[in-house]
Formats: structure tokens, C-alpha cells, sequence
């Protein structure tokens, strides 16, 4: 069996990746990163000044560069942004470096979870509903055709959605680092 240097989750924004993502890096014993963090980080701003100034296609690039950096770090856990697998050489990248886990919700739940958050720009203007059910019908089969694993994680505890990562995890052989 080839080595697993990571474990990537994909997901529409509000699938839990963020949370579901440190708890399973602690789990583990991994590393956690985040794309979307690692952008701001670098870029010293939030993303939604990014989509302001350079639109959603600048972002993308940004956060292409931010995920082949953070997929050389071996042993971690990563969550990406939820339009990652917008780009062909990103989907390349998830299935080259890692093992892809696509934590899948509906869109009442990405509603229920992200509804007053400022820092959704894809949801800023127009009927979020919407938008969210026209974001699922183009990302889902991405989603779908990248993931390695898939879970679904609506009206779940993270405990719950984390041990069944980590379950279908050990049925690939990726197991906590021992020491």
C-alpha cells in the first residue's frame, strides 16, 4: 500500500470541515492546516476583502498556491475551501498528496450554519438558499469525483462525524502515529 502523506476534507462551507478537521488532527496526532487560514495568513487579510479586490478567480489562484505549499507537509490533516475542487489541477493535487474525505451536508444544514456569518462573500448578495443549492449542483459531483471516502455530517455531533472519518480511515490502513 503506497504511504498516505495526508488526509484532505472537502466540502460545501458549513460541512463541518474546520471543526471536523482539528479534532481528527488531534485524533491522529497530525497536524491540522487550513487553505482558507493559510491565505489569510499570507495575505494578511480576510478572504472576503480578497473576493472584493481580486474576485473569486484571484482567490482561487491564491488558494491553488496555498494548498500545493501545505500539501508538501506530510502527516496532516487539511481542510480546503469549499470551491477547491473548482480547479482541475487542485483535484490533481487532493488525489496526488492525500487521501480525500468529502464530508457531505445538505443545504438546510449549510444554512443553519452559516446563516450572520460576514465571512461567506459567496453568500453576501442575492437569496443565500439559492445560492447554496446552485453552488451544490455545480461542486457536488467534484466533490464526489475526488473523494475517496465520503461521510455525511448533517444534524450530527463532530465526535460522531470524527469517528466515522476515523473508521472508514482504518479501513485504509491510516491509524494514529504511535510514540
Amino acid at each position: 500500500m503506497m504511504a498516505i502523506r495526508n488526509v484532505f476534507l472537502v466540502g460545501p462551507m458549513g460541512a463541518g470541515k474546520t471543526t471536523v478537521g482539528r479534532r481528527l488532527a488531534q485524533s491522529l496526532g497530525w497536524d491540522f492546516l487550513d487553505s482558507d487560514e493559510e491565505v489569510e495568513r499570507r495575505t494578511g487579510t480576510r478572504i472576503s476583502i480578497i473576493f472584493e479586490i481580486e474576485g473569486e478567480s484571484g482567490f482561487r489562484q491564491r488558494e491553488h498556491r496555498a494548498l500545493l505549499d501545505l500539501s508538501a507537509r506530510p502527516g496532516a490533516v487539511i481542510a480546503t475551501g469549499g470551491g477547491a475542487v473548482l480547479l482541475p489541477e487542485n483535484r490533481e493535487l487532493l488525489r496526488r498528496h492525500g487521501i480525500v474525505v468529502y464530508l457531505r451536508t445538505s443545504v438546510a444544514e449549510q444554512l443553519r450554519r452559516t446563516r450572520g456569518s460576514a465571512h461567506r462573500p459567496l453568500l453576501n448578495e442575492g437569496d443565500p438558499e439559492q445560492r447554496l443549492r446552485e453552488l451544490a449542483r455545480v461542486r457536488e459531483p467534484l466533490y464526489e469525483a475526488v473523494a475517496d471516502i465520503i461521510v455525511d455530517s448533517p444534524g450530527r455531533k463532530v465526535a460522531a462525524t470524527v469517528k466515522d472519518v476515523l473508521d472508514r480511515l482504518a479501513d485504509e490502513n491510516i491509524t494514529a502515529r504511535s510514540g
